[in-house]
């Protein structure tokens, strides 16, 4: 849900459910084989995290995922993709069905990604910034072999303070400039975006990912972003000062993840492109999708291998993507 202060400032609701599943179930809700849902839309750059994450980690087969479709009505997220627009596992139309399952008078926002417990229903986390941190530590013994190490030990406490500042300034931050209520708060957010764009952008001069010579859960968190700068924050949420293939380092470092297996087979620019125009009549009220950019740059050379790194560090590469979850032909880029 969306707030916007006094002054114009947007605040976003950051109150989730605060529940997590970990392997001693110590929430009520043990890791377990098949017993829980992640319900996403590829539309949603936080859910997006999680589609990501877990296909590094080959939880394909222990986790399934529902995908719900690019737009959604005030109530939530509906599963319109499926036939019968019911999801097949979770038999309901709407995902608010299992927020309302397990607290009938929830009030705050319908939020994807979120992990349902199949067994009852009932919604178990919608709580995105631990959920793929969870998947990452608690779901250990479920990767897949050769699994990448997104959160290692030694570089976590580089990794919370960059993730923090990443958040604040560049996830959170093109929502800022886009729903900024007043001149003031949208220029404010406008050159704290720049400003961290340009610290990324001097980081990644010299260096191949963000932290260490390998891809960590900053490196997710930043492409979520950067995949739909050109095609959505750059027009739609008037972070043009400019776009993304006009910054050469970050546009090749997004390349260069986008090549990566388990991110650019992810994304769907379609869905993205749908639900930010459809979704946001007031800051875009004729609901117009614009055409392009165009997007077929993403499969370009991009370079970076000279700076050295290994992707996957001593792991390998995510297989090919399950059939059913495949972005359909002509919604990538």
């Amino acid at each position: 849900m969306t707030y916007v202060s006094e002054t114009g400032a947007f605040d976003r609701d950051s109150e989730y459910i605060p529940t997590r599943i970990t392997a001693d179930g110590r929430f009520g809700y043990p890791v377990e084989p098949g017993r829980y849902r992640l319900v996403v839309s590829r539309a949603c750059p936080w859910a997006s995290r999680a589609v990501i994450v877990r296909r590094l980690l080959g939880l394909e087969d222990v986790l399934s995922m529902g995908i719900a479709g690019p737009t959604h009505d005030a109530r939530s997220w509906t599963f319109d993709l499926d036939p019968g627009g019911r999801d097949p596992v979770l038999g309901i139309e709407r995902l608010q069905e299992a927020f309302l399952a397990r607290f009938p008078d929830y009030s705050r926002g319908i939020t994807v990604p979120a992990m349902v417990d199949v067994p009852t229903g009932q919604v178990a986390t919608n709580d995105y910034p631990w959920m793929t941190l969870d998947l990452e530590t608690e779901w250990v013994p479920f990767h897949r072999p050769g699994a990448p190490d997104l959160y290692p030990v030694a570089l976590r406490d580089e990794l919370d303070e960059l993730m923090r500042r990443v958040y604040t300034e560049v996830n959170n931050g093109v929502y800022r400039c886009g729903f900024a209520g007043s001149q003031e708060a949208y220029e404010d957010a406008y050159e704290r975006l720049w400003t961290a764009l340009d610290w990324l952008t001097e980081r990644l001069s010299g260096q191949r990912y963000l932290v260490g010579d390998t891809i960590t859960e900053a490196d997710v968190r930043l492409f979520t972003t950067l995949v739909r700068f050109d095609a959505v924050y750059h027009g739609h949420f008037k972070c043009n000062r400019q776009k993304l293939t006009e910054l050469p380092v970050l546009w090749a470092y997004a390349r260069d993840l986008f090549q990566t297996p388990g991110f650019g087979d992810t994304v769907d620019f379609d869905h993205i492109k749908r639900h930010y125009y459809e979704v946001h009549r007031d800051i875009n009220p004729t609901g117009i999708v614009p055409v392009g950019p165009d997007l077929s740059g993403w499969t370009t050379p991009h370079g970076r291998e000279s700076l050295g790194g290994r992707p996957f560090g001593d792991g390998t590469p995510p297989g090919p993507v399950p059939e059913a979850e495949r972005v359909p032909a002509g919604h990538g880029g």
